[in-house]
């Protein structure tokens, strides 16, 4: 079966080295790629990875092109085979005073307009280009990418990939990934082993979903494996997951529920087994100091008020036959959809987990406190900062507390390189730290 684009899907389009992700909602969606704005609704239908060809439309004062897929890539003619006959052997004598090019910005603007392809454009620009002819093989060739990228006229639209999706949240703000480079994310991926069988714990504060997506895809379709996803707001970060279009069986393995709703749920159902265990049957309740600790969420049928303001309890019962004692009782309430999602979260808690992948943007110190005693013995701790300080105090505490052991602190720096034919070095420029790993493995 044939992976297509349909309305709905999350697509990244793609120009030349350029990509952007977007939602293709309707027929009339549009994506802006500098100035040109570009109609997506002829893309519908066609399979994923198909190159398009750009036409332009009529439309005066605008840069809008419709789509025309092609047949094969290899109707994108080589620029280098065709314009590339002589090259000089240096540019000692090649002088930029703005004058070798014969054409003026009006008769560009003309040549657009008239030009059924950017590669007639480019042609013309060599054609009338006094020093062209003059440079060197590796100057032309960077001359032509440089017209190229200005006048490319193909698009692919591409499925999104979690090596995408980070590169993209990447160049256009780190901040929105809290610093996670795509490098860094398969350490935490590596590190956390996680796979198809398990139930994993993470907790993340603003990643748009990408270290919930990075990991569910790593746990794949038809596994066992369950992935618990704590977050500290009412709504969960979701972009990436969605955009990655899981399968729905893969989607209900990952439970998104905010950390302290769930904790509190999961202390709730312990200290009533424990109250029952004991005993307290009669309706009192026998208050230790470990309930004391643990905030008690309200419920709102707990107590009624009668007429005269007084307060009954459920467990009191009125024998004087009044109207109130032949009430029925009120039904309870149905669960909200986060109140069963607690439930489950609770309940893989209760099984304890097998990695515990933490990615925040405040001091993860407390919230590894409690997090640490749902992980079995010997399993993997990955907590990610952008702070090296900040994990140095969580590595003392670990230290001290000697509830982990093997604890490293790391950080990684990619160095990305040109290969190229007598041309390989590193590039110019490039980003700096991508934050700092803190791991180890639990004590049994």
């Amino acid at each position: 079966m044939v992976d297509t684009i349909k309305v709905g899907d999350y697509v990244i389009v793609q120009r030349q080295k350029y990509t952007k992700l977007l939602k293709f909602t309707n027929l009339n969606t549009t994506v802006n790629l500098g100035k040109d704005q570009i109609e997506l609704r002829l893309a519908e239908n066609h399979p994923y990875r198909t190159t398009f060809h750009l036409v332009p439309k009529q439309e005066r004062g605008k840069r809008v092109y419709t789509l025309d897929a092609l047949s094969t890539p290899s109707e994108i003619r080589n620029l280098k085979e065709l314009l590339i006959k002589e090259s000089g052997r240096d540019n000692r004598n090649i002088v930029d005073d703005r004058q070798s090019q014969a054409l003026s910005t009006e008769e560009i603007l003309k040549l657009r307009e008239e030009c059924e392809s950017s590669s007639e454009v480019i042609g013309k620009l060599v054609e009338n280009s006094s020093s062209f002819a003059t440079k060197t093989e590796y100057s032309q060739e960077k001359y032509l990418k440089r017209k190229e990228k200005k006048y490319f006229e193909y698009v692919t639209l591409r499925r999104p990939t979690i090596r995408l999706l980070a590169d993209i949240y990447w160049r256009l703000d780190p901040e929105k990934v809290l610093g996670v480079r795509f490098d860094t994310l398969s350490q935490i991926i590596s590190y956390s082993g996680v796979c198809s069988v398990g139930n994993y714990l993470l907790y993340e504060s603003g990643t748009n979903g990408l270290l919930p997506a990075a990991m569910l895809n790593s746990i794949g379709a038809g596994s066992t494996a369950k992935l618990v996803h704590l977050h500290p707001g009412n709504v969960a970060q979701k972009q990436a997951l969605l955009a990655m279009d899981f399968p729905e069986e893969q989607q209900q393995r990952c439970l998104s529920v905010n950390l302290y709703s769930v904790l509190r749920h999961f202390y709730q159902d312990q200290h009533e087994a424990a109250n029952t265990a004991n005993g307290a049957t009669d309706g009192t309740v026998k208050e230790t100091e470990e309930t004391a600790s643990v905030p008690q969420v309200e419920e709102e049928d707990e107590n009624s008020v009668s007429n005269n303001g007084s307060v009954k309890r459920k467990h009191e019962t009125i024998e004087d036959g009044s109207p109130e004692a032949k009430q029925p009782k009120l039904e309870e309430k149905p669960k909200q959809s986060w109140e069963l999602e607690n439930e489950a979260a609770a309940s893989i808690m209760r099984e304890k987990f097998d990695s515990l992948v933490i990615v925040a943007k405040e001091h993860p110190q407390s919230i590894l406190k409690a997090l640490l005693p749902f992980l079995k013995p010997s399993r993997p701790v990955v907590l990610f900062s952008t702070t090296r300080e900040i994990l140095t105090e969580c590595y003392v505490d670990l230290k001290a507390d000697s509830s982990v052991t093997y604890l490293r602190i790391t950080s990684n720096w990619l160095r990305q390189y040109q290969i190229l034919p007598n041309r390989t070095h590193p590039e110019v420029t490039m980003s700096g730290s991508s934050g700092y790993l803190l791991t180890g493995y639990t004590i049994g």
